[in-house]
């Protein structure tokens, strides 16, 4: 069981929709996969069909210890052998709930440990913010998954996105690694995007996927249906790419093992 963290503590640079479509395709391909939704804006939770507002069990739950980790794992009814522990609104006030908690940056590694059901990925969608929550996330993975946008101040924001991930691995999480580097919205027409993916691949190198995901309309829309690609549309080029990144990350996994 690998537990990977889909991180970047800057917004809108496509977290949630690899999570989705990373997880659904794997689930595709026969692998068991367990995705939990730790951001409170939970939307992987709306985006895989769940309605938040009839959630009656969620991730706060079990950071708060009212209940363990597998009284709140629920079956996403569309795609085989896909599971999902959703988000609420509930989890903003965690932060200053949890506070006085002993060992709180453990909450959920702890939770973790108790899951007898063996999954092959387990998938953690973070907020857009370096918290409780994110550390959370980053001390119960083994590696992160960072996607990057391809525009001029993504470069920005990546210096202090793996300054925080080595202070996470130097004091509290040794075996942190990172996973891979998944350049978004990518447009094959820009001198830009072309110019953006170069300077990661030299700050990353081979850490860099391969496969980039588009700009893609289809792939913009399909949360707002609450359905993965592979669902909604998956022929369309947005789809593509993601089976395109299924495949080399499984490809990636086997030359690791």
């Amino acid at each position: 069981m690998k537990i990977i963290c889909v991180f970047n503590q800057k917004g809108g640079v496509g977290k949630t929709t690899t999570n989705i479509n990373l997880c659904s395709y794997l689930a595709n391909k026969g692998k068991k996969i367990l995705t939990i939704d730790i951001d409170p804006q939970g939307n992987t939770t709306s985006g895989l069909g769940i309605d938040k507002r009839n959630v009656e069990s969620s991730i706060y739950d079990v950071l708060a210890g009212e209940k363990s980790i597998k009284e709140v794992i629920k079956k996403i009814e569309l795609v085989d052998n896909f599971y999902i522990v959703p988000s609420t609104m509930e989890l903003a006030g965690a932060e200053v709930e949890l506070i006085n908690k002993d060992n709180r940056e453990n909450i959920l590694k702890n939770a973790l440990q108790e899951l007898d059901e063996k999954f092959d990925y387990i998938f953690i969608d973070c907020p857009p913010s370096l918290g409780f929550l994110t550390i959370n996330a980053l001390c119960a993975a083994d590696s992160v998954l960072i996607p990057i946008q391809c525009e001029f101040y993504a470069l920005e924001g990546v210096g202090q996105l793996i300054n925080t991930v080595q202070l996470v691995k130097k004091s509290l999480n040794k075996s942190l690694e990172i996973e891979g580097i998944l350049m978004s919205m990518y447009d094959s027409r820009t001198k830009l995007s072309n110019e953006v993916v170069e300077e990661v691949k030299k700050y990353f190198k081979d850490k860099v996927y391969n496969t980039t995901i588009p700009r893609n309309i289809r792939l913009a829309e399909a949360p707002s249906f609450g359905l993965p690609i592979l669902l909604f549309d998956d022929k369309c080029r947005g789809a593509e790419a993601y089976q395109k990144l299924t495949k080399e990350f499984l490809k990636r996994q086997k030359s690791k093992a």
